[in-house]
């Protein structure tokens, strides 16, 4: 077979997110519930309950995800925290937020409005990953956006920085 394929395959985009999770099954039905996920693809392990592989679409991004495995890859929940975290835009950021809650998802950061021009809240799912739910409400120029950054820094630590 010399068929050509393309080496990115279609629908995927140049970056994808790979979640480790305990318990993928129910991180997809969760998924679905909180950030309107659809199941793309699904591999069965021999022991018919864990999964290898799967891929669902939130929005036009694909997300892949497999159980954990002891000596290969790790849930956070078995790491005992994350230092990743995903980011979704969203036309109602209110709304999903407000799923995803609903869902079993705890806040982490509450949706409100940003220095750098999102409405933007952060929850973390039952499985231990952080979403950013995000829609971008104004466009803020460079010097403007350095000018906020710096008067949020300052009112976070209380005093002015030089």
């Amino acid at each position: 077979m010399n068929k050509t394929v393309n080496p990115i395959p279609e629908g995927f985009h140049s970056v994808t997110a790979y979640l480790t999770v305990k318990d993928a099954a129910q991180a997809i039905e969760f998924y679905k519930r909180a950030f309107g996920a659809q199941e793309r693809f699904r591999m069965t392990l021999p022991d018919g309950k864990s999964i290898g592989h799967a891929e669902i679409t939130i929005g036009d991004s694909i997300v892949m995800l497999a159980d954990e495995f002891p000596g290969c890859s790790q849930s956070p929940q078995a790491l005992q925290g994350t230092s990743v975290g995903l980011v979704i835009y969203l036309s109602d950021v209110d709304g999903a937020f407000q799923r995803a809650l609903d869902a079993g998802a705890t806040v982490k950061q509450p949706l409100e409005n940003k220095f750098y021009g999102d409405r933007a809240g952060t929850v973390l799912d039952p499985f231990g990953h952080q979403w950013s739910l995000m829609m971008h409400i104004e466009d803020v120029e460079p010097e403007e956006l350095q000018r906020r950054m710096k008067a949020e820094f300052e009112k976070m630590s209380g005093k002015k920085n030089g």
